[in-house]
């Protein structure tokens, strides 16, 4: 025997049989009881010890207990009450059988106290009294009843011996403890009386008794059903994880998911979460509706994830007939609760013999439904399964459903409109965005443009534009803010560069253009309420094929990236300027020359920042990422992103605009200073005429030849000297450019029929695609531009 074993007593009596009946061991307190010494009973059959031997003798599958009559070895009988185990067989010996019966009296014996009487046998509380031994020595009726057994059958017994369970095997070691310290000690535990259906919780209070001298000689344990409060707690604690739980982003079938791992097990077994489809147009749906109702689930969890208790997946559409409990609570607009029946499936189950099948196997025998409303309208049903759970719902619990549900579908209305709203956003965002890169000789390029993954969209644009002389200006900005109004801003801010981009400003004046237009946009905003909230960055360049310079200026923006044909990738030191809308501060220019196929990257700070770490981090990502940049840019944008960003998608959007540069060679470029001589026109049309033949572009020499007559006339009768005629072209344009030191620009007119004059800018117009004036430091220069494949 063990050291331990509770059986292990000399006041004991035990009795081990073999699974034939045979009695194999016999104790010393068996032999007190009964009278009959071991040698005298081992190896007969234990039926023999009964008073009544015409009666089988009990041989339990597992446990059993009960009142059994033993004959004594003077003639006499003993009524026991027993206790038996069945010990399963160790290798191929025979199983076991183990008889235990509590003596009426042990050699610890508690002080005589009435108090500690009294308090077992007369205290409204649930009570016993454990001696030294942790035999139970005095029980009271309201214990008795929580144990399920008699208490003249509970004396003697050990808290392992009453059930097994594992809060009586915790009971007996507090007991221990208390016993060994002498100080009184509360625990609590969950126990189900024989007469309840459902599980209490009970605070019990584990108090040492002790003699005249102040040793302890026991432990008093005294039960209190606290079960009401510790449900009352329970459901506080379910609210309070709801709360921070669900809804923690602004994802639909995310929340839907978090109301149903939050109510499973603490609220049912299962929890599904079923949805309208929304109306097209984005009408709400009314408060009550009529079955049969179509729901798509979107959530569900259960117990036992193995288990099949419903026929839908995540997904799927369901449909509810009449009488179900998800259609009826729907068209009730509040909570239904509805047993399943167990052998009859009939109404609503009927009509789906696959459902019916496996709610009957999974064992579900209550639902509650909950309809999600929200704001007066009515998103779907969420539905509480109880199986495993022997407890129907009770008022309670269909109360704390509610609350939660109710939490939940706030949460869900939030995120469906934050949805809608999101992508009205990001349409119109895309929209305003341009939807294609214009083709220009002077570079290449690739941009993306990603949205942020954790707020709602902004106002993220860039632009390639193309300028007179085969110039290219290139624009990165950032709205501040998110939403439609984000976009908006952005869309006239874009449509603003563009036009001050078209009358060729230096990137600082344009700057300052876009400057006081942001101030107009939050004078508009603010109104009569106070300052406005508009506010931008912006990174505006232009790039010159022809002298291979680029002009940059930038308010507020991060700095560009250069990458060389044959080395690191490097940030451009520019003047920071201030952020869009502050009003009366200066924007200054820089100017670098760049080596052909020299990468420039523009982004906004939506690709370096994150609340997971700060920009310095994000550039250096960056800077590594871009090194080395000689594959096509597409790949090269797609690794940025991939490198830079943290995993999740970024907090803020991101616009990132990669532009590989291309000089003009200087064989396609032709240059003339002219003299302010009419008569010299006609020399110079000459020599215009023999520079497109060495081009080969004889099929635009009568065009170009009337166009250059026109615009050097004109230069030499209005303009000031030195006058200058340059010639550019490509494999699709040709363009011809005067330019000379005076201020006043020529305007297009229509002349009178009598007029000798005013005709030449109107034939300018009709004869090229585009014409007009760039104004410089030095004077102006007006162009012409001429496509080519006109002229074939």
């Amino acid at each position: 025997m063990r050291p331990d074993d509770p059986f292990d007593d000399a006041v004991t009596a035990r009795a081990v049989i073999a699974a034939d009946g045979t009695l194999t061991q016999w104790s010393e307190g068996a032999r007190l009881l009964l009278g009959h010494r071991p040698e005298e009973v081992v190896g007969r059959h234990a039926a023999e010890l009964l008073a009544d031997s015409a009666g089988p003798l009990p041989l339990p599958e597992d446990r059993w207990s009960g009142t059994l009559v033993l004959r004594h070895r003077d003639g006499g009988t003993v009524s026991v009450w027993v206790l038996a185990h069945h010990r399963q067989p160790s290798g191929d010996g025979p199983g076991e059988w183990l008889a235990v019966t509590p003596l009426e009296a042990t050699d610890y014996d508690l002080p005589d106290d009435p108090l500690v009487r009294k308090a077992v046998f007369q205290s409204p509380c649930a009570t016993m009294v454990f001696d030294q031994a942790l035999r139970l020595r005095g029980v009271n009726d309201a214990m008795a009843l929580l144990l399920g057994l008699p208490a003249d059958h509970l004396r003697g017994l050990r808290p392992t011996d009453i059930g097994g369970r594992p809060q009586h095997s915790e009971l007996e070691r507090q007991l221990r403890h208390v016993l060994r310290t002498g100080r009184p000690h509360d625990m609590q535990t969950h126990m189900k009386a024989r007469a309840e259906s459902h599980a209490h919780a009970w605070l019990a209070r584990l108090a040492p008794l002790t003699d005249r001298t102040g040793r302890v000689r026991g432990v008093c344990v005294t039960a209190h059903d606290f079960t009401e409060q510790f449900r009352a707690r329970e459901r506080l604690q379910l609210v309070n994880e709801a709360s921070s739980r669900i809804g923690t982003t602004l994802d639909v079938t995310r929340t839907a998911q978090e109301l149903a791992d939050v109510c499973v097990p603490a609220l049912a077994d299962f929890v599904s979460v079923e949805l309208l489809e929304p109306e097209e147009g984005g009408d709400e749906t009314p408060g009550r509706l009529s079955p049969p109702v179509s729901l798509r689930r979107v959530a569900q969890q259960a117990l036992a994830h193995d288990t099949p208790t419903d026929s839908a997946p995540v997904g799927e559409l369901v449909v509810y007939p009449e009488n179900s409990p998800q259609a009826d609570s729907l068209a009730a607009g509040h909570s239904i609760v509805a047993s399943v029946p167990s052998g009859d499936l009939d109404s609503w189950l009927s009509e789906d013999e696959t459902q019916a099948r496996r709610i009957e196997k999974s064992g579900v025998h209550t639902i509650l439904s909950v309809p999600l409303q929200a704001r007066g309208a009515t998103l779907g049903v969420a539905a509480f399964a109880r199986s495993s759970q022997p407890e129907a719902f009770t008022h309670d619990d269909v109360l704390l459903a509610e609350e939660v549900t109710a939490r939940a579908a706030v949460c869900i209305d939030n995120a469906r409109r934050y949805s809608r709203e999101r992508e009205t956003t990001l349409t119109l965002q895309r929209s305003l965005l341009p939807r294609s890169l214009p083709r220009t000789a002077a570079l290449e390029a690739a941009t993306r443009y990603l949205p942020a993954a954790r707020s709602g969209v902004g106002g993220d644009w860039f632009d390639v534009i193309p300028l007179s002389g085969m110039r290219v200006a290139m624009v990165v900005g950032d709205v501040v803010g998110h939403g439609i109004q984000a976009s908006a801003t952005m869309g006239r801010l874009r449509t603003a560069v563009r036009t001050l981009a078209d009358i060729d400003l230096a990137p600082d004046e344009l700057l300052t253009h876009l400057d006081d237009l942001v101030l107009h946009l939050s004078e508009e905003a603010a109104g009569d309420s106070g300052p406005g909230e508009v506010g931008a960055t912006c990174l505006y360049a232009v790039y010159d094929p022809v002298s291979r310079r680029c002009t940059l200026s930038r308010a507020g923006h991060p700095p560009p990236v250069v990458i060389p044909p044959h080395g690191s990738a490097l940030h451009l030191e520019l003047p920071s300027g201030p952020p869009l809308g502050l009003g009366g501060l200066p924007f200054e220019s820089a100017e670098f020359e760049l080596a052909d196929d020299s990468v420039l990257a523009f982004y906004t700070d939506g690709l370096v920042t994150s609340r997971e770490r700060d920009a310095g981090q994000g550039e250096a990502l960056l800077l590594e990422a871009l090194s080395g940049a000689s594959g096509p840019l597409d790949e090269t944008c797609d690794r940025v992103l991939n490198s830079v960003l943290v995993p999740g998608g970024a907090t803020d959007d991101v616009a990132l605009l990669l532009a590989r540069l291309r000089g003009l060679p200087s064989s396609q470029v032709a240059t003339w200073d002219i003299p302010a001589d009419p008569a010299l026109v006609a020399p110079i049309r000459k020599q215009v005429l023999d520079q497109l033949a060495a081009w080969e572009l004889t099929d635009a020499s009568f065009t170009a030849e009337l166009v250059v007559s026109e615009l050097v006339t004109n230069a030499i009768r209005y303009g000031a000297p030195p006058i200058r005629l340059r010639l550019i072209h490509d494999a699709t344009t040709l363009i011809c450019e005067v330019s000379d030191t005076s201020h006043t620009a020529p305007h297009l007119r229509r002349a009178k029929t009598w007029d000798e004059g005013g005709r030449g800018l109107l034939l300018v117009a009709q004869l090229t695609q585009r014409w007009g004036t760039r104004h410089t430091t030095e004077g102006k220069t007006i162009w012409a531009e001429l496509v080519l494949a006109d002229m074939e």
